[in-house]
């Protein structure tokens, strides 16, 4: 139990159903779709799509999505992949030949095919109860009527909002830089959003909507069409699954990067963590460690799952163990490959729980803050980066190739127990999650956390040559880290954003969400 002298949250409980999310506006809807005898499905998707409207820097239509979830009674845990591909003309070769070593971040180039409307679309109908026309009618009212920006919403604003370009400005600065409490509308996606509640996903991929988007991208160089759009379709998927100390972690396989979290707690299960100070510097730097090596593999191996062939090995005790033996609990490893790849705050993460304990962890993004920063011109539709995590590198597993889907970081967690459901969970912050994801875990398992507990403990990551350290750790702790041969930094925001719902032996729901982000844990 926290300490009640002392800032924090308490966990939420209910016995019906609960959502935890990043935004207040959000879990509370999903939790009125429960309340009219929606599923956990609906109230995910609908919440989802509105957290786009409320968290525009973070995700949007323009964006891609990962799902797990349960079927009521049962604890199989089922994946939709609703990522998209590069467009079809898209050459790797084309980009090294105009001089660039890697991926442009904010160019048309970047940009892949949105996949979450239709991932909504086709999960609502095969695993929801009320029906596109109810689930999107919220997102539709607030993008006409207006969302108060809320603070944590305005921090990534004035961070993101220079990246925008085109039409882009327009949609969504009309006045300049807005402030904490301004209303934000979204008229021309309420639009687009009708027409999908009308005539399903076809409303987006094909016709006017699909014009717009594919104009906007020719416009800046991109070689898209609309035979793209209406190409894309989203998979099932089977999740890749591992244990630690007891409990089994369950991850969307790639070309999602949770195999990533596995290997990370499979060398983490070589040492004592449960003997260390959960908040001292041996800690940190074991993880540290674990982070720079799990994270070389991931960025040799995870790729789209049609263009990689090693997430055996990635998962396999063997590796882990040989990475393990790499790691001195004494000093920094000199020859630890740095990471590529910058912690991203840009995501959001919803997770609901029914009366029938139907699970689902749902994560949507954009991928970087304001995602490319192009907007289409008509509908003011905000398309993801994704793109820009692909490799250029020639015969790479995820080298850009046409119709191919790039390597991502959001990725969706539930755990398991003795074969049973426990908690469906998230963490935030791109490059961070399969970290963030080991960590809760660990907080859970190895020194007896409870959810919320868990998410508001201090965070580090090791990150491009350094060690981001959040304020919550002592300044001896970072010295210690220093004198092991850390380059130790206070990062300038909190690392990540974490939601999670237990499901209580008992039958007690308990909803839990990150002080990090404006959201909080609703439930009925």
């Amino acid at each position: 139990m926290r300490d009640f002298h002392l800032p924090g949250r308490s966990p939420v409980f209910a016995t019906n159903g609960i959502c935890a999310t990043s935004h207040p506006l959000a879990a509370r809807v999903a939790v009125d779709i429960l309340g009219r005898g929606g599923n956990a499905m609906d109230a995910a998707i609908a919440g989802a799509v509105l957290l786009g409207i409320c968290e525009p820097q973070m995700t949007g239509i323009g964006g891609d999505c990962f799902v797990l979830w349960n079927a009521p009674s049962s604890n199989e845990v089922q994946a939709y992949n609703g990522s998209g591909r590069a467009p079809a003309q898209a050459r790797a070769a084309d980009l090294r030949a105009k001089g660039l070593e890697a991926m442009p971040v904010h160019a048309a180039h970047s940009v892949t095919i949105p996949g979450a409307i239709e991932a909504f679309c086709t999960l609502a109908a095969d695993h929801g109860k009320l029906g596109l026309d109810a689930l999107l009618a919220p997102a539709i009212h607030y993008a006409e009527e207006g969302v108060p920006l809320a603070p944590r919403v305005i921090d990534d604003w004035g961070r993101a909002g220079p990246t925008l370009q085109g039409h882009g400005p327009r949609h969504f600065m009309p006045e300049g830089m807005p402030q904490v409490g301004t209303l934000f509308r979204a008229p021309g996606q309420a639009e687009v959003l009708r027409r999908v509640a009308a005539n399903g996903a076809s409303a987006f991929y094909e016709g006017e909507v699909a014009e717009d988007m594919v104009a906007a991208l020719r416009e800046l160089g991109g070689v898209h069409s609309e035979a793209d759009f209406a190409a894309h379709r989203g998979t099932p998927a089977t999740p890749v699954a591992g244990e630690y100390n007891g409990i089994e972690l369950v991850e969307h396989p790639p070309n999602g990067q949770g195999a990533t979290a596995i290997l990370m707690l499979n060398i983490l299960s070589h040492f004592d963590i449960a003997g260390l100070d959960p908040y001292g510097a041996a800690r940190v730097h074991l993880e540290a460690e674990a982070t720079k090596l799990a994270y070389d593999a991931r960025n040799r191996i995870i790729a789209d799952p049609d263009h990689t062939s090693q997430l055996d090995r990635m998962l396999s005790p063997e590796l882990a163990a040989s990475l393990a033996a790499l790691i001195d609990p004494r000093r920094v490893i000199a020859a630890a490959a740095p990471l590529t790849e910058q912690v991203h705050r840009d995501t959001i993460y919803i997770t609901v729980v029914d009366r029938d304990r139907m699970a689902v962890s749902l994560i949507y993004s954009i991928f970087h803050g304001f995602g490319s920063g192009i907007a289409s011109e008509k509908f003011g539709i905000l398309l993801q980066n994704r793109g820009s995590g692909f490799s250029l590198k020639e015969g790479h597993p995820n080298e850009l190739v046409g119709g191919k889907r790039p390597m991502h970081t959001i990725i969706p967690g539930i755990l398991r127990q003795r074969g049973r459901v426990l908690m469906p969970f998230g963490v935030m912050g791109g490059g961070y999650q399969p970290c963030g994801h080991a960590r809760f875990v660990s907080n859970l398992r190895d020194f007896g956390m409870d959810p919320q507990s868990a998410i508001d403990a201090p965070r580090a990551f090791a990150d491009s040559g350094k060690l981001n350290v959040e304020r919550g750790y002592s300044e001896a702790v970072r010295r210690e880290l220093e004198d092991l041969g850390h380059a130790v930094a206070i990062p300038d925001a909190a690392i990540g954003g974490a939601q999670a719902i237990a499901i209580r032996e008992d039958g007690v729901l308990e909803g839990a969400s990150d002080h990090r982000k404006d959201g909080c844990a609703l439930g009925y």
